[in-house]
């Protein structure tokens, strides 16, 4: 024999001998389910997050390349692949600890050079042997982080670049990757010549090297108004 009993109405009534519960199961079933949504919310967002911190960190590549220069100093250098956004960044770092920056901007046809003891940046564009140079890069990152050019097979070219002094570049005109890299300083268009003859002063170079063995040593000289 089952006893009911209650203290006021709100806790319940006894129907058939038993007690009914069915009050409460609309608060417990409400309960129930909102832990439940609250965890799948939790676990989609969680999901989520991963797959794009995955994806992120498979179209940024690092590689870090070390060769000598002319003269038999270490170069150390790393690039930054970003497949994603179709960009190369350089950080070559000279024998004086001093690091200076190329953006390869493969989508746009540039490159922006920042030395690290100038007030500009100045740009070029790409040319065949440049997209080639580059595309050993892209390529050699899918697979190897770090690379070690042997000296004796390493083939080695300079390039001259007159920087045009009198065609500024405004900056806000340029693509968001070069502003973030040159929004400090003025930028310069250069132009590519086979050699500045003895007339001109040739004021700084930088050094680039490429998995496919070659290094490329970038000088800049400043050309008449």
């Amino acid at each position: 024999m089952v006893n009911c009993w209650k203290h006021n109405s709100e806790e319940g009534r006894c129907t058939g001998g038993g007690f009914d519960s069915s009050s409460y199961l609309p608060k417990a079933f409400w309960i129930g389910l909102s832990a439940v949504l609250l965890l799948v919310v939790v676990a989609l967002g969680l999901a989520g997050h991963l797959a794009l911190a995955g994806s992120g960190s498979k179209s940024l590549q690092t590689v870090r390349i070390t060769a000598s220069n002319q003269t038999g100093l270490l170069l150390n250098q790393s690039a930054v692949v970003d497949l994603q956004n179709d960009l190369v960044m350089f950080s070559v770092t000279s024998s004086g600890n001093q690091t200076s920056m190329v953006l390869f901007d493969i989508k746009h046809g540039l490159i922006c050079y920042k030395p690290v003891d100038q007030d500009s940046c100045f740009l070029q564009t790409m040319v065949r042997s440049d997209y080639e140079h580059v595309g050993s890069l892209v390529t050699a990152s899918g697979h190897k982080r770090n690379i070690q050019l042997s000296g004796n097979k390493t083939q080695r070219r300079t390039e001259f670049l007159g920087v045009l002094a009198a065609s500024q570049v405004n900056v806000s005109s340029l693509e968001e990757p070069l502003q973030n890299l040159c929004q400090d300083r003025s930028v310069h268009w250069t132009r590519r010549t086979d050699d500045p003859g003895k007339q001109r002063l040739v004021y700084f170079c930088i050094d680039i090297c490429f998995p496919s063995n070659i290094c490329v040593s970038v000088c800049f000289y400043y050309l008449p108004e």
